[in-house]
């Protein structure tokens, strides 16, 4: 069975369907989705669960294990290679 979908529209007016309770906006995800950096290579519910928790720099992100970030409810497995790559750079997930 899907979920039926609702307009909503946030707060800078933009107007969207959902079916989840999810309330981030679409547009306003893509117009504040970084240029560079390791949020930049993430989906939009990735980049923003670390956000709210946050997890913005590669510093805070090898404060955690792996299985803490995969707790992070926006985070799944597809993410975990994307955050590892970024981790490469000198730094690691916590053991």
């Amino acid at each position: 069975m899907k979920a039926e979908k609702s307009l909503r529209v946030c707060e800078k007016g933009h107007r969207y369907y959902k079916s989840s309770e999810c309330p981030s906006c679409p547009t306003c995800d893509k117009e504040n989705k970084p240029e560079s950096g390791f949020l930049s290579k993430l989906s939009s519910p990735a980049r923003n669960a670390l956000v709210h928790e946050g997890i913005d720099t590669l510093q805070e992100l090898s404060k955690f294990t792996e299985k803490e970030i995969l707790k992070i409810h926006g985070i799944g497995p597809a993410s975990l290679p994307t955050l590892r790559t970024s981790l490469e750079e000198g730094l690691s997930f916590r053991e």
